[in-house]
């Protein structure tokens, strides 16, 4: 039987939905699954977010619609990542603590809480990778893993990273004080051994500066 989950700490991963076609998608979704303690996984959009992209200029539609379409698309992906990965979806903080009660992971599905959020502004600025902090900051999470396709350098300011397109532009307001872990390819290959201690992968940004420690 797993512990208590109020004994154990939690920490939100948001796996890029970059990785849609990478079998390093599967490696690290195996490596989560070591986590001893409490984890909610956010996924990217993926194709589907992408999709919602390329249909804009042409249908028209206008930036507050295509964010809650790719709101939608992040639960498409998140619903087959469920169905290939053996992954529980959750879409409330009640099915987050059944999940978690069991010792599983609970996949996000965002629709229920974006939906009735009245603090997540709605744009292309506003991403996966900020609902992913706004998430992490709302139920408290202990820290915040980025899984991205790209490895970042170390002593790098959150706007940097904002600069060169790792993360949304709306990233640091929804951090607000979250540790942070961005961990691209390098990280993975030590990602399930660290995992499994309970401790996260990747460059940590210090909360307190939003700089990347060395």
């Amino acid at each position: 039987m797993p512990p208590k989950t109020e004994a154990r700490p939690l920490a939100v991963a948001k796996i890029g939905g970059s990785l849609h076609a990478s079998p390093d998608l599967a490696r690290w979704i195996a490596a989560l699954k070591n986590y001893p303690h409490r984890l909610t996984l956010v996924s990217g959009g993926g194709p589907f977010a992408d999709a919602v992209r390329a249909a804009q200029p042409k249908i028209g539609f206008p930036d507050t619609t295509a964010h809650a379409m790719a709101v939608l698309a992040m639960e498409q992906y998140a619903l087959a990542l469920a169905s290939l990965h053996d992954l529980d979806l959750a879409g409330t903080r009640e099915e987050f603590e059944a999940i978690h009660a069991r010792g599983r992971i609970a996949l996000w599905r965002p629709s229920p809480m974006v939906g009735a959020a009245r603090d997540i502004a709605p744009g292309w600025d506003v991403t996966s990778d900020s609902l992913a902090a706004w998430l992490a900051r709302e139920t408290n999470a202990a820290a915040l893993l980025m899984i991205k396709s790209v490895d970042v350098g170390v002593d790098l300011a959150l706007r940097d990273l904002v600069s060169a397109g790792v993360v949304d532009l709306a990233f640091p307001t929804y951090v607000d004080g979250t540790p942070v872990f961005v961990a691209g390819p390098r990280a993975l290959a030590d990602a399930a051994q660290l995992l499994t201690g309970g401790a996260l992968p990747g460059v940590p940004v210090a909360a307190s500066t939003q700089k990347i420690a060395s």
